[in-house]
């Protein structure tokens, strides 16, 4: 593979997710809580995503639950960065 180097995998960066889910709720003035109550999932769950934490896979009935009651797009909840 022309991606190693004497050995050792060549990291790249691709940019990153960045979750946006505090400037909609904000905006729409619902908390955590609130949050958790109209879409049944779990407060840990919407505390992650709300803080921009690192989530390892990305849950699509979450977006779908998200979207639906903050009645937005995934891209409004979902913004690719490139790298520097």
């Amino acid at each position: 593979m022309d991606n190693h180097v004497r050995g050792i995998i060549e990291l790249k960066d691709y940019g990153k997710v960045e979750i946006k889910l505090r400037s909609i709720m904000d905006r729409k003035r619902i908390s955590i809580y609130q949050m958790s109550k109209l879409t049944s999932l779990k407060h840990s769950t919407i505390k992650s995503y709300y803080n921009n934490c690192p989530i390892t896979r990305v849950d699509l009935d979450v977006l779908s639950k998200l979207c639906y009651v903050l009645d937005c797009k995934i891209e409004d909840i979902l913004e690719y960065k490139y790298p520097d």
